[in-house]
């Protein structure tokens, strides 16, 4: 057995009991009217839960979306706000707020040039927006988000009687593809693994490839969450589903871990932090960039996300069940784990190539 080094401590719980007053409810409007200075730090604080901490970095973007949208000369801006509070009310997540704004802005934006009013919204108005967004170069997958959220917004309007029901009817569609998950090429990974030659980028780089976490999870890990007797990291609330889970990690990986660990700083709370500020996902995108540009695989698309394709491709292509990838992955439903298998089954290929042989035996057609 190994010595136990960091000891598992569950996360404390902390309630939000000082947000400052910031929102002032008037006439079904919000209004911010409190100094910036005073708003609540980014930085974690000690002690602080990852539930704690995520919870007041939503509150502290819900109040800067509001401000944001106040400065601005838009129609309906009341009622995006008004909307807004709504959602952030529903525990939607700091991501999604601000997709949201931007969404929605971009929107009102768009009605304001064309002179339109909120409450004269139709099908046409919805439509010329998504061509404008079109027209930018926005991929399908972004352009899709933002419909969702203009007829979310369109809905909470209907519901407040400010715009008529019949524009709801014969909602418009967009398909999307079904691409596969790009994993990373086995010798790709090699080369790029071999120029890694920063302690804390190989330590989180590898854990991704090891543990199948999503980036944002692994930036919110505390050392005391991390269970070294048995290579385990308990991760307490998802990135996506905010549903915890446990992963475990290999020997490599905790090579990696070891060597990164009797480097950092023992004063931090974080598990991966920035020499000068905390460790964001754009920061960690720069150093993974980085690597690719040593290893000359910049030209091949990969992006940190690939580290976790390639790691459930892998476990696929080693005979692990679907269900138990499923359990690692946080997937909440199957049918989205079930990707995966379109990449890697190998029953397919064996039945393809038993198929071929008979073909190329003759027993067919021939040989050719």
């Amino acid at each position: 057995m190994k010595e136990q080094i960091f000891p598992l401590s569950p996360p404390s719980r902390l309630t939000w009991n000082h947000l400052p007053d910031l929102l002032v409810n008037a006439e079904h409007n919000i209004r911010v009217d409190h100094p910036e200075s005073s708003l609540p730090t980014l930085n974690p604080q000690p002690g602080e839960s990852v539930t704690a901490r995520k919870e007041r970095l939503r509150r502290l973007t819900f109040v800067r979306i509001v401000q944001k949208i106040s400065k601005q000369d838009i129609v309906g801006k009341e009622y995006a706000i008004q909307y807004l509070r709504h959602k952030f009310r529903r525990n939607c997540k700091k991501n999604s707020l601000i997709n949201m704004e931007i969404s929605l802005r971009f929107f009102l934006t768009e009605l304001q040039i064309k002179g339109r009013t909120l409450e004269a919204i139709n099908r046409e108005d919805i439509e010329a927006f998504i061509e404008h967004e079109q027209d930018r170069g926005l991929s399908v997958g972004c352009v899709h988000s933002r419909l969702k959220m203009i007829y979310s917004f369109v809905g909470y309007l209907v519901e407040m009687k400010v715009v008529d029901a019949a524009v709801l009817t014969k909602k418009l569609r967009l398909k999307l593809p079904e691409s596969l998950p790009r994993a990373i090429d086995p010798e790709d990974l090699k080369i790029l693994f071999s120029v890694m030659k920063n302690t804390r980028d190989r330590a989180i780089f590898l854990m991704l490839l090891r543990t199948g976490m999503r980036i944002g999870e692994l930036l919110d890990l505390r050392v005391s969450d991390i269970y070294l007797p048995e290579n385990k990291v308990l991760i307490y609330e998802g990135e996506k589903n905010a549903r915890g889970r446990v992963v475990y990690f290999s020997d490599d990986a905790e090579q990696a871990l070891m060597a990164w660990l009797g480097k950092r700083d023992p004063h931090e709370e974080m598990l991966f932090y920035g020499y000068k500020a905390t460790l964001s996902y754009g920061m960690a995108y720069l150093r993974f960039r980085k690597c690719l540009e040593a290893a000359d695989l910049s030209h091949k698309g990969y992006t940190i996300h690939c580290l976790r394709h390639t790691y459930a491709s892998e476990l696929l292509n080693a005979g692990l069940r679907l269900e138990v990838l499923q359990q690692l992955l946080g997937h909440s439903s199957l049918e989205v784990t079930r990707q995966y298998a379109r990449l890697t089954d190998r029953t397919r290929e064996t039945e393809y190539f038993r198929a071929m042989t008979v073909i190329e035996r003759g027993e067919i057609n021939g040989h050719y």
